[in-house]
């Protein structure tokens, strides 16, 4: 993974602390290459098996992740992520909030269509993500960047 961030990212998103009151750590990453795509799916499951998801949770979890990193470096020109561990009593649960600066999304509600792609790839990105995790939030300003939360809970 890349050694450091040259500049955090400037996009004022209040995704950032939607679960501050839940969060009991916070790991954030750099999201610059695949190798940073790589170290983050590790991240992850590890966090994911700290509290024990089933095999399928953890599979989403880390497929979603990827994805959505991938989109982060892709459309986003690079980016971070918060990796975050969340308790809501006895119940818990793994936080990603991904964060770029890069150009927004100009259409959301179609963005997160099956099979709308600005890459020519299949288009199963931020809707596909949406569907393999608990809780999902975008926010995005065109010209801005665009921040999206996502958060998988032990069931």
């Amino acid at each position: 993974m890349s050694a450091a961030l040259n500049s955090t990212v400037a996009y004022d998103t209040a995704l950032l602390e939607l679960n501050a009151r839940l969060r009991t750590a916070r790991l954030t990453l750099p999201l610059r290459s695949d190798e940073d795509v790589v170290g983050l799916r590790k991240h992850v499951r590890e966090r994911a098996v700290a509290i024990a998801l089933s095999l399928v949770d953890q599979t989403k979890l880390v497929t979603a992740a990827s994805e959505l990193a991938r989109n982060t470096i892709k459309y986003g020109g690079g980016g971070e992520v918060h990796l975050d561990a969340l308790e809501d009593g006895f119940k818990r649960g793994v936080g990603l909030i991904f964060v770029d600066n890069g150009p927004g999304i100009a259409d959301l509600d179609m963005a997160l269509r099956d099979g709308y792609t600005t890459g020519g790839g299949l288009g199963l990105g931020l809707g596909g993500s949406r569907r393999l995790v608990d809780e999902f939030e975008v926010d995005s300003r065109p010209g801005e960047g665009t921040a999206v939360s996502v958060v998988k809970w032990k069931r």
